[in-house]
């Protein structure tokens, strides 16, 4: 019994903490918020509206690039947009807060639109209630080249198809 006990474990720690390709799960994290907790003003349209500073760790081998997306589904016509972030190099481990809003940005990578219409970050701004914004990060295994400016979260989506080694997520939440 202590053995099988043991055993069940090592398992669970196994599908908790490896990733599909056998490496350990990134882990996406912000010194704004903590996970599942309350994303301050100041990254909202309430506040400044810049991007919450980001890092990751644990990529897997192989990565290439990282891309990242921010969304809310609670949003009243459906799923939201907020950031649509992509070929953000091997080499970067995270994001400084205030991530300028241009397709190129000095960080690294490119910017495609979110659903404001705009390029880059835009931050939560829901019209009533509490909303969730899921910050997804994927490690990638090829550089996409997509158009700066002007992809979207449906065209990269479609993109990364068959390209996605890991992903990471990181829940905050917003109340006006």
């Amino acid at each position: 019994m202590r053995g099988l006990l043991s055993c069940t474990l090592v398992c669970l720690a196994a599908m908790l903490f490896l990733s599909p390709k056998g490496g350990y799960a990134m882990d996406l994290k912000s010194t704004a918020f903590s996970p599942g907790g309350m994303i301050p003003a100041k990254y909202s349209c309430d506040g400044k509206d810049v991007s919450p500073p980001l890092s990751w760790d644990n990529a897997p081998s192989g990565t290439k690039s990282f891309a990242l997306i921010c969304d809310d589904p609670d949003a009243p016509m459906g799923t939201w947009v907020h950031w649509v972030f992509y070929d953000i190099p091997l080499t970067v481990t995270s994001l400084s807060e205030h991530i300028e809003t241009t397709g190129t940005p000095s960080s690294g990578g490119r910017q495609g639109l979110n659903d404001f219409r705009k390029i880059g970050y835009g931050g939560p701004c829901p019209p009533s209630g509490v909303h969730r914004y899921y910050f997804k990060l994927y490690a990638l295994d090829t550089i996409l080249n997509l158009p700066a400016g002007t992809t979207t979260k449906a065209q990269l989506l479609k993109a990364m198809t068959g390209h996605i080694l890991t992903q990471a997520q990181l829940l905050g939440k917003y109340k006006r």
